[in-house]
Parts: structure tokens; sequence; C-alpha cells
């Protein structure tokens, strides 16, 4: 018998996605856990495993189709025996037959009784039926006997009480004409007011949020579906809510500001639809920029001698399966500077007025994509060697670049690295990513003369930039974290601890 095959629980708080591919066809035989389609949501590319063995039925789905939860992906024909199947029509096909039989004697049975009890109720109704008319006819001729004996006065009274109706009436209707006009304004003002406050419901009702936050949102008098949410995707919480009220008219200046002219009046344009991913990027670097007060700082790392260290590890790795870059180099340093600095390794719990420190170091790596930016994460990287670093970021970096990365090995990151050295650049400012409380930008090393010990030389340098939340962490503080991790890269020794 065929199965349907559903779409699962992509991840936590995901309940739609994008059919971008599907890997099998209609007569194909599958394995059980083998990947029948892939899937894009806002935060990931999956692939959708198949529950059990069998042969594809039929496809419910096409590429492009937007799925949801419990949407039916395929049937599919399970791997049981013919004769099996036979026997269990066979077993039910007996049952039904047997039913049927106890049915029908029931119902024939239940109609004879039923005949019998007809047969004294028609006896019964011809007799109800002479006493209701009789009692009808006697209640006629009692109306009409007093209708005879009405007086003359009664005729009188109720011939003034009809002219003194119609004078009030047509009273009503003059101060009707008079106050008409009042009335279809006020109609038309509360008509108004109601179709604006159906439309607010209507868009208030689609905004993630919980029920405590929308009350407390209509409480301070705000349109929840103006507040940007810089929870994971998109979720707004009180602290939303509360900067929303603090910035008031200006933000929604902000907002009217932000709207489109018809480009089309000073050319040709073409309108493409955003990806899941770069619409979730665009959301939350948005949330982030408006909610986390930036401070950057800047400096230069000299790698000349690290350098010689990454050959030397070179041969080692490659044996492992591996390669070193400076990127799993600086992964290293910064799970030990996070170790030595803590507050970089915290988020911010304002409306419980705390910093939350983590005991675990996880540190995600931006990797461009063609959807857009993935961020995967190392998980315990001050628990990882080197080479077991570089190793793990090859194949997180494979997978991201096709679209294969899990959505759990995006979560639970503290502290990012984006390193845009491959593509060039002198430096630039990242932006933290909520609820992150700094990042560490890469950029492409350049030769530059150096003094050492009153002789220029030429060295390695390498422009580091890093972005830092200024509501827990001050100046100083920065300064310090990025002066620890340069002389980390520029002293191998301490960048190599644990290799």
């Amino acid at each position: 018998m065929a199965k349907e095959i559903k779409i699962p629980q992509i991840a936590e708080g995901v309940e739609s996605a994008t059919v971008t591919e599907i890997l099998v066809s209609e007569g194909d035989s599958v394995e059980k856990d083998q990947s029948i389609i892939t899937v894009e949501s806002d935060k990931a590319s999956v692939e959708i495993p198949c529950p059990e063995a069998g042969t594809v039925k039929s496809i419910s789905v096409s590429e492009g189709d937007e799925v949801k939860v419990g949407d039916v992906i395929l049937k599919l024909e399970a791997g049981d025996s013919d004769e099996e199947d036979s026997e269990e029509e066979e077993e039910k096909s007996e049952k039904g037959k047997e039913e049927k039989e106890k049915k029908e004697q029931k119902k024939k049975s239940d109609k004879d009784e039923s005949e019998e009890d007809d047969s004294d109720e028609d006896e019964s109704e011809e007799e109800g039926k002479e006493s209701k008319s009789q009692k009808g006819k006697e209640k006629k001729d009692k109306k009409e006997d007093n209708s005879e004996d009405k007086s003359e006065d009664e005729e009188k009274s109720e011939k003034g009480k009809e002219e003194k109706n119609k004078k009030d009436k047509s009273k009503k209707e003059s101060e009707k004409d008079d106050s008409g006009s009042e009335e279809k304004e006020s109609k038309k003002k509360k008509d108004k007011d109601s179709d604006e406050k159906d439309s607010e419901e209507s868009s208030a009702a689609e905004v993630p949020a919980s029920p405590g936050v929308r009350r407390f949102a209509r409480e301070l008098g705000i349109d929840i579906s103006k507040v940007d949410g810089t929870g994971e995707n998109g979720r707004i919480s009180k602290e939303d809510v509360k900067n929303f009220a603090k910035e008031g008219s200006g933000k929604a200046a902000s907002k009217s500001e932000l709207s489109l002219p018809d480009f089309s009046k000073w050319g040709a344009t073409e309108r493409k639809p955003m990806s899941g991913i770069r619409s979730a990027t665009a959301k939350n670097v948005s949330a982030s920029w408006s909610t986390i007060p930036h401070v950057f700082q800047f400096d230069e790392a000299d790698i000349s001698a690290i350098e010689e260290h990454m050959e030397k590890l070179s041969e080692k790795a490659e044996k492992a399966g591996a390669k070193i870059t400076i990127t799993s180099i600086l992964v290293k340093i910064a799970a030990t500077a996070l170790r030595q600095f803590p507050k970089f390794n915290a988020s911010l719990d304002l409306e419980n007025k705390e910093m939350i420190l983590k005991k675990y170091v996880n540190i995600g790596l931006a990797v461009d994509t063609e959807k857009g930016l993935l961020v995967p994460v190392i998980k315990n990287a001050d628990q990882k060697t080197i080479i077991e670093i570089a190793s793990e970021i090859g194949k997180l970096a494979e997978k991201a670049r096709a679209g294969k990365l899990e959505p759990e090995e995006m979560k639970g990151g503290n502290f990012t690295i984006s390193n845009l050295g491959g593509i060039g650049g002198t430096n630039f400012t990242p932006i933290i990513p909520h609820p992150q409380v700094a990042i560490l930008g890469v950029s492409r090393a350049q030769k530059k003369p150096v003094y050492i010990d009153g002789n220029m030389e030429p060295r390695d340098m390498l422009p580091l930039s890093l972005s830092y939340d200024h509501r827990l962490i001050d100046g100083a503080e920065g300064a310090e974290f990025i002066t620890w991790i340069s002389k980390a890269l520029e002293d191998p020794y301490q960048a190599l601890l644990g290799a």
C-alpha cells in the first residue's frame, strides 16, 4: 500500500520552506534515510531524508514550491510482498461481509417493530386531529363574540391614538432631516475607524510576537506591526517594543523616508525575488545595526613569523586531510582570547539588567555563498588543536557552498570571524550578529616596511577590524582585546598553544 511521506519539522521555529531540488523520480527505488528533496528556509538549505525504503509512486511537489510542515512530498510504495497484501485484503473482505450480513438482519428486525408502532400511532393521530378541530372552532366563535361587543368609545379612542402617532412621526422625520447629515458624517467616521482597526489587528496578527509582548505594545499604544524584531526569525521581544517607544516618531519618519520611487521613470528595471537566506540576513543585520551601539577598533599584526610555522604544520595537516590557513590560526587565537576576556564571550539581557557569561567557546565563520552569507559554527574551539579546527573549517565551508549545512551547524555561536583577505581590501567594519557582542574582521595581508631594532625590514602585515557592543564593552577593553590578538599572531608559540 502507498504511504504518504510528508515535510518534517525542518528546524526550530521554521514552519515553511522553498523546494529547491527534487532528488528522485517516479518509479525510483529509495533506501531508508536517502535524501529525496532539498528545501531552503530563511536559515539554511536542508536535504529531507526518506524515513523508510520503497518505490516512489508519485511526487506531489515541484521545484520552487512553498511547502509547510506536514505537506505531502511523495507517495511511497512500501516494500511488503504482494502475498501479504493479498491476505490482508481477503481478511478485510471476509470481515466486511460478516458485518454487512449482521447489519441487514438487525435492520429487518427494526423494520418489523417499526411497522407495528406506526399502526398504533395512526389511530392516536386521528383522535388527536378531531379533538383539535373541535377546540379550534370553539375558540373562533368566542373571538367573534368579543369583537361584536367592542364599544364605540374604544373605537374613538383608537382613532385618537392613530392621529397622535401620525403627528409624532411627522415631527421625528423633520428632526431626522435636520440631523441627517451629522449622522451620516458620524457613521462614516465610525466605519473608517473600524476599517483602520480591523486592518491594524489583521496586520498585528501576522507579527511574530508572544501574547504578552502584544499586550505590552497595546498598553503603550504602539502598533506592533511597525516594530522590528531582533529575535530569531524576526521575533519581537519586550525590549524591542521599549526601544521603539523610546525612538518614537523619529523611527516612523525614517520608515517613510525609505519608501522607493518609481525607478521605471528613468529606464528599464527588473525585479528578482530575494532568497530566504538573503531576506533573513537583511532583517537580522538591520535589527543588529539599529539596536547595538557599535564601536570599531583597528590594528595590524605582523604575521611573518607565524607563516613560517604554518608551512611546517602544513605537511602534518595534509596527512590528516586538512589545510592550515590564517583563518584556522585565528580561530584558535580568538578562542584563547575569549577565555582571557570573558565579556567578549557574553550576551546582554537588558530586560533583567544582566549579562550572560558563557562557559563554552563556539566561534562562527562567515562564509560567502551564491545564496548569501552563511555562518557555520566551530563548537568548543578552545578544546581543539589547530589541525582539528582546520579540518572542521574545510568540511563546513564545503557544505555551506553546496547548500547542505544543517541548521544545528549554524547555531550557538558566541563570537564571529569574517575573513575577506582572499578578496581584498584594507579594512572594513563588520556588523555584530545579535545576540553576540563582538565580531573580528580580517582583510588582505600586505608587505610593509617595519622598523625592527632600528632597521627597516619588509614584513607581512595583517589588517584587523574589531566591532564591539559599547553597552557592555568599553573602549579600553576593546583596545586590549585586539592588541592581545595581534601579539598572539606575532608570537607563534602563543598562537600554536594546543596544536
